[in-house]
């Protein structure tokens, strides 16, 4: 029966589920494969607590949806993955040392309730992980990524850096997508950051990163950041999308969130009419809305844009006076203080637009269920996947 089987595949999902402690079937995987194939080593970071957490994650999503009967959108993902795995120098020999390594853990950990059936299906979703992973990555002729050069790192405020490069060879995305980031301080760990500005033909590009708190990347970035750095982006990600026929839109950033909706903002400008446009940009301190004069720039021109700055806070910290005034002229929507979603669904619930939320995922998930409360349609809420 193999992936037909789903009392067997629902036995190998609950083997890899970590919340049911199978962290130490997934480490004893990796302590395999690496032993087997020291070269796989190095494709990951020193730190394997995230990718094992992930790993597990990954393949527990494929057997929910192979045990639901649902074939199409694993393949999909897992060709997506295969491609995107290039930029890590992932080999054809890699995933055949990995194929071997993973069915020997797992028929080990199975033991004792492995028989043909289990084995069957074991065998059956390890070689459908591979084959469209490796087949995938085999198929695919564009670089698997790009290098490009730090041509200006700025502070707009304390912990917010607008870092522009020009790349080796155009980056082409889409308006609102996302792109694996490499740094030169933290080689092998790949960071996901949103252009803030469209796909230049030039290969001209903007990244908006906030400092998090342990975060190694994004303090490096803030902090060590220097013109001339060399920095690698791969292929882009996310579905995030306007239809300018589909009606008026309401969008929701917080902080750096607001990096893919200004680019869709302005990849709109080059068209004469557009949907009415309402972006709500929050920040906690006033000093933080750090991208009001870009806003009020764009609006000035496109009738369309509204935009409402929101601050949680009324009064700016001390050391905002050591960054520059954020305060734009006057033309903007009067700032707003409280929390983004409370602010937000002040003025109603919505549910006639298209609405995009992008920012940290706790913002996003409490801008998305106060929406919702309100009586928004959740299939019209669009934000992409949420970090864990």
């Amino acid at each position: 029966m193999g992936l037909e089987d789903r009392e067997s595949v629902r036995i190998l999902r609950d083997v890899l589920d970590v919340g049911d402690g199978s962290d130490t079937v997934i480490g004893r995987f990796y302590t395999r494969w690496f032993a087997v194939d020291m070269s796989a080593r190095d494709l990951f970071p020193p730190d394997m607590a995230k990718q094992r957490r992930v790993f597990g994650q990954a393949m527990c999503w494929l057997c929910d949806e192979l045990i639901a009967q649902r074939a199409e959108e694993p393949v999909a993902f897992l060709a997506q993955l295969g491609r995107d795995h290039r930029k890590y120098g992932v080999t054809s020999g890699h995933y055949a040392t990995l194929q071997d390594a993973l069915l020997t853990t797992l028929r080990s950990a199975l033991s004792d309730r492995w028989d043909r059936r289990l084995g069957e299906a074991v065998n059956d979703v390890v070689d459908l992980v591979v084959g469209v992973m490796s087949g995938a990555a085999d198929a695919e002729t564009s670089p698997p990524f790009c290098d490009g050069t730090v041509l200006e790192h700025l502070r707009p405020t304390r912990d917010v850096s607008v870092v522009r490069l020009r790349m080796d060879h155009a980056v082409a995305y889409h308006p609102g997508q996302y792109v694996p980031v490499q740094i030169p301080q933290w080689p092998r760990r790949w960071r996901y950051l949103s252009p803030s500005i469209p796909a230049d033909p030039a290969g001209y590009i903007e990244f908006h990163v906030r400092s998090i708190p342990g975060g190694m990347v994004s303090t490096a970035i803030i902090g060590e950041t220097r013109p001339g750095d060399r920095w690698r982006l791969s292929n882009p990600h996310g579905a995030m999308e306007i239809d300018r026929d589909g009606g008026d839109v309401l969008m929701v950033a917080g902080s750096t969130g607001l990096a893919p909706l200004r680019t869709m903002i302005m990849d709109l400008t080059r068209f004469g009419e557009n949907p009415r446009v309402h972006l709500f940009f929050g920040a906690k301190y006033p000093c933080e809305l750090y991208d009001l004069r870009t806003l009020w720039e764009i609006a000035s021109t496109n009738p369309w844009l509204s935009v409402t700055p929101v601050s949680e806070l009324n009064f700016d910290p001390p050391w905002a006076a050591d960054y520059p005034d954020v305060t734009p002229p006057r033309g903007l929507h009067v700032r707003q203080s409280g929390r983004l979603p409370e602010v937000v669904t002040r003025y109603g619930n919505w549910g006639d637009r298209q609405i995009l939320v992008c920012g940290r995922p706790e913002m996003v998930q409490a801008t998305k269920a106060a929406l919702i409360a309100k009586g928004a349609p959740a299939e019209r809420i669009q934000h992409d996947p949420l970090a864990n």
